[in-house]
């Protein structure tokens, strides 16, 4: 029987005047899997989410979705559509709104800002958002304006706000930059709980929350994949000492 991933890289490539951003990058990625992604800067993790969610095109290789749907030939609203949401670094949320109003403008529909606020809210709707307030613990919040929410509280209500759109696949681009060390547990937490129901790509640079949420580790560098493995696995590479720490023999140190 063959198994049915829900992303797979194939040879891709992409370069930017003259500078290979992408070499030769082959990644699969299982149905609900939690995938963490790391890299030195430049390593070429955000151009593989610009390629996936069709933000740029490969030079050459394939990037494919479930079964057999070629990503290279959509454009960005359409893969959208098909279940894949991104989350960048800096959180995107209605400062002006409530997080409950920023939940339902994010429920599927083709219906404008204006139409969402003011139209009735469904009782289906109101439970979806009731639910997901409670996934991403910001219940007690519902009524705040978005723009009173702290640091963290704002990237879960954008997790939120992708979740009420239920992809199958999330990319999320370095979700701890800038959060307490109370905030990053609680958003580790957040991801585990979504692995299985969803497929994540979750790219980060704070080993320790690496080691929190990470079952399996890819490593880029150079536009393609170093080594893959557990958290383990990838801390004592010598492959991957090296790239961080520029040197091989000397005491190891967390990466």
């Amino acid at each position: 029987m063959t198994k049915e991933f829900i992303l797979t890289l194939e040879d891709v490539e992409k370069s930017f005047e003259g500078f290979k951003a992408i070499s030769n990058l082959n990644l699969y990625m299982d149905v609900g899997e939690l995938r963490t992604i790391i890299g030195p800067n430049g390593a070429g993790k955000s151009t593989m989410l610009d390629l996936i969610t069709g933000r740029t095109r490969p030079d050459k290789g394939t990037i494919e979705f479930g079964k057999n749907t070629d990503l290279t030939r959509l454009n960005e609203y359409q893969i959208n559509r098909l279940g894949i949401g991104r989350k960048f670094q800096t959180p995107s949320v209605y400062i002006d709104h409530t997080v409950f109003e920023n939940l339902l403008i994010s429920l599927p529909g083709k219906r404008s800002v204006w139409e969402a606020l003011f139209s009735r809210v469904k009782p289906e709707q109101r439970d979806r958002i009731q639910e997901i307030l409670k996934t991403i613990r910001l219940a007690d919040k519902a009524e705040v304006k978005a723009g009173t929410l702290a640091h963290g509280q704002k990237q879960w209500l954008e997790l939120g706000m992708l979740l009420a759109q239920d992809p199958k696949l999330l990319l999320v681009d370095e979700p701890a930059t800038g959060m307490t060390d109370e905030e990053t547990a609680r958003t580790g937490e957040l991801l585990l709980s979504l692995a299985g129901k969803h497929s994540l790509v979750v790219i980060e640079h704070d080993m320790a929350f690496v080691r929190q949420i990470a079952r399996k580790v890819t490593v880029l560098h150079q536009g393609t994949v170093l080594c893959e493995g557990t958290v383990d696995e990838v801390q004592n590479n010598e492959r991957v000492i090296e790239v961080y720490l520029g040197r091989k023999h000397e005491p190891k140190r967390s990466l």
